[in-house]
């Protein structure tokens, strides 16, 4: 007869074993970070690339399983020598995963003064993109956040000058020196304008997104950057992230958006933690 004691000594041998307790960690530790490659790839080529990688794969193993000999042989050198390829094409999100992982102290909080800075960063935003809007002047505005965007600013009109709805607004004024590029906006100022930045190689990018759509999800692939686009034909507003165009949004919608992404709430960890705590929570929840 099984004995409590008997139940007891099982536990602790195998289920509160430390080899147990590692071998569990170390799943969980796999698993973390199999989501976060696919979260840092969704929307971008590389998915694409990654279907192409499953279909050698599930041939190679067909032709092993029916004695193909050469095409296994084939199959074995492309995946053999494709470990060097998938740097080169993974480079933009080998990229993104290592700049994101190496951001920032462990547990670097807001300040009241950054709030304070930010919050009036976007109330000149809000009012800037509500004028241009109104009346479809096309405008095109990437805010640095972690990854640098030194390399875009050298592109354009160096400014340095504190942000204002009204210098956003008079810089987009169409016929001006300013008007064709992006303003990039670094530490809470306008850094630069009339900046160039990458366009998105993305075939899945709808033909009626024009380039300044396709220049803001090319630097949003590349960077950690938010970029507002206002539509010159339509006057819609759209906001890029991550690899992913939100379009025709109202004013409560790209405020929610810009206040979550720049702001957050005051108790947001930044930093390492963050990047931990993000996976969990976006795990927890549906992806967009």
């Amino acid at each position: 007869m099984i004995t409590l004691q008997d139940i007891k000594d099982i536990l602790y041998q195998y289920i509160f074993s430390k080899s147990f307790i590692v071998g569990i960690f170390d799943i969980l530790v796999v698993w973390y970070l199999i989501y976060k490659l696919l979260i840092l790839i969704k929307g971008t080529k590389a998915v694409e690339v990654l279907k192409g990688i499953a279909i050698i794969l599930i041939v190679r193993a067909i032709s092993d399983m029916i004695g193909l000999n050469t095409v296994s042989w084939i199959m074995e050198q492309v995946i053999n020598y494709g470990v060097i390829a998938s740097i080169v094409i993974f480079q933009p999100e080998i990229r993104r995963g290592l700049e994101h992982i190496g951001r920032g102290a462990i547990f670097q909080r807001k300040t009241r003064h950054a709030q304070k800075d930010k919050t009036n960063m976007i109330n000149s935003l809000d009012h800037a993109i509500q004028y241009m809007s109104k009346r479809k002047i096309g405008a095109l505005i990437t805010i640095e956040r972690q990854t640098g965007l030194a390399e875009y600013i050298e592109t354009g009109i160096p400014l340095n000058a504190t942000i204002s709805g009204e210098l956003l607004i008079n810089i987009f004024i169409p016929n001006t020196p300013l008007h064709d590029g992006a303003v990039i906006i670094r530490r809470n100022k306008v850094a630069a304008a009339s900046a160039y930045l990458p366009l998105s190689e993305n075939d899945q990018i709808p033909k009626e997104f024009g380039t300044r759509h396709r220049a803001a999800i090319g630097i949003s692939e590349v960077t950690d950057s938010i970029t507002v686009v206002v539509s010159e034909e339509t006057g819609d507003v759209s906001i890029a992230r991550a690899g992913r165009l939100n379009s025709s949004l109202t004013p409560e919608e790209y405020l929610s958006i810009l206040n979550t992404e720049l702001i957050g709430t005051e108790e947001e960890p930044e930093g390492l933690m963050k990047y931990f705590v993000d996976g969990f929570t976006k795990g927890a929840n549906k992806d967009e």
